[in-house]
């Protein structure tokens, strides 16, 4: 089974090597890795340049200008030759050495559409302290209604429910990734299992909970996704997933 692993960026110099290193190292090796750049102006396309003869033809690369991180995303899905595809940010890195080896593991059950599991946060610098550790292991499809996913970057699934489903929606500015669970989990009913495993370590800092503006950004988008998706909800009901997030705190 190859599984498609999509790396999008732009001026990701400082964390990249991070991101492609705990690529190489994993321990399952059927991996199609694809970073798709938008044109960096800094050491992105350089370091990319380096790390590519260590995949041994198992790595693909552009660099273009895009019309944001949706449209990357989209254009290493189309790209994608894999049974199975998933998103690892430039700024992110695999947990531990053997995550898709348990990925692959759990996809033997051909009657499985897509798997999730959990993340954590840390602080740039302090690789060694979760500032917030974020489990999926209670979401159910009702909860979407609140604002409620899979951590996204734990989300992997067969290229044939990319088919089915569609691309990321580039006319969202940050809800783009909530719009596909929407349509994947509430639309068409996807068969996915939650594995209790870390997948990724995130620095803080991403577009969704940089400030205030971009958590309003958020929750109008949140709305908007379930109201064109058919699920009723409205900005208060969607705010609760903030007040849950607290739980998720390690201080």
């Amino acid at each position: 089974m190859k599984v498609s692993i999509i790396t999008a960026t732009y001026n990701s110099a400082k964390t990249l090597a991070d991101t492609i290193q705990s690529v190489l190292d994993q321990t399952y090796r059927n991996i199609e890795y694809i970073v798709i750049d938008g044109a960096s102006t800094d050491e992105t396309p350089k370091i990319i340049k380096q790390y590519e003869p260590l995949f041994q033809g198992r790595m693909r690369w552009v660099s273009e200008k895009d019309h944001g991180i949706y449209d990357a995303m989209n254009k290493g899905i189309t790209m994608a030759t894999g049974d199975v595809i998933g998103l690892l940010n430039s700024d992110d890195y695999f947990t531990s050495h053997n995550v898709i080896e348990r990925i692959v593991a759990a996809f033997n059950d051909s009657a499985l559409d897509a798997v999730y599991g959990d993340i954590h946060f840390i602080r740039d610098g302090e690789p060694n302290k979760c500032v917030r550790y974020y489990s999926s292991k209670h979401f159910r499809p009702k909860w979407l209604r609140f604002g409620m996913m899979p951590a996204h970057p734990s989300f992997y699934c067969r290229k044939i429910i990319y088919q089915k489903v569609g691309l990321y929606k580039t006319n969202y500015k940050i809800g783009s990734d909530y719009d596909m669970m929407v349509r994947m989990f509430w639309v068409h009913h996807i068969n996915a299992r939650y594995l209790p495993m870390d997948f990724v370590t995130m620095r803080t800092g991403g577009a969704s909970t940089r400030d205030i503006q971009s958590r309003c950004q958020i929750i109008k988008d949140d709305v908007r996704a379930c109201r064109e998706n058919g699920i009723y909800t409205n900005s208060l009901m969607i705010c609760m997933k903030f007040f849950y997030k607290i739980f998720e705190l390690r201080m």
